[in-house]
């Protein structure tokens, strides 16, 4: 398979479970700017959407948007660790995991990375986003991961999107328990894999 990424992008995700479950993949890079894949290729012709992740499969086919690709990737490799079985109610709710990092947090920082917006308008932002993290903190309080004991693609997510706080001036520190999440999931060894092959990290 063939993943299509931008490193430290929301496709880190997708990356770090390519690693964790064991599948074989290539990488192809993507300018965020101006759309060119490293061959060369216009990005636009390979996904008429322009994000990444896209994950090829080895039939040719393409998958899009992140937690759709992390529910097949888990599901193809049997890992229930990672996305239960269908029909199982925690299934669900890593899935409303993943929902709510995707419309409370990931979209949540679109206008700190515009720059079209002013400083008004990513003042509201950050205060919207510390609000919605504010809320993860108190959820994490009592457990490792967000629903549990156990590690799930959910987790992933939220550890690639909560990385960007820094890159857009918001503050997190004070949030002891997303902190040591954070930390946590910085130390499992896919993510450290795939954050060093992104350039994100020193190689161990």
């Amino acid at each position: 398979m063939k993943l299509y990424y931008t490193p430290g992008t929301c496709s880190l995700a997708i990356h770090i479970l390519l690693i964790d479950t064991g599948q074989p993949h290539t990488l192809e890079r993507v300018d965020s700017v101006s759309k060119t894949t490293q061959s060369g290729v216009d990005y636009w012709a390979i996904n008429p959407k322009g994000a990444v992740p896209l994950l090829e499969l080895d039939n040719g086919q393409r998958l899009s948007e992140g937690p759709v690709i992390a529910q097949f990737i888990a599901d193809t490799t049997d890992r229930l660790d990672l996305m239960p079985a269908a029909g199982d109610l925690r299934r669900y709710r890593v899935m409303e995991w993943q929902n709510f990092v995707t419309s409370e947090l990931h979209n949540g920082y679109g206008p700190l990375f515009k720059t079209q917006f002013d400083e008004a308008a990513r003042t509201v932002a950050r205060a919207a986003l510390r609000s919605r993290y504010q809320w993860v903190d108190q959820q994490l309080a009592d457990r490792s991961y967000l629903t549990g004991d156990n590690f799930t693609a959910a987790d992933v997510y939220l550890f690639v999107v909560t990385n960007w706080a820094r890159m857009v001036d918001l503050d997190l520190s004070d949030l002891t328990h997303l902190q040591a999440f954070q930390q946590s999931v910085a130390e499992r060894p896919a993510v450290r894999q795939a954050m060093a092959a992104e350039g994100l990290r020193k190689a161990a």
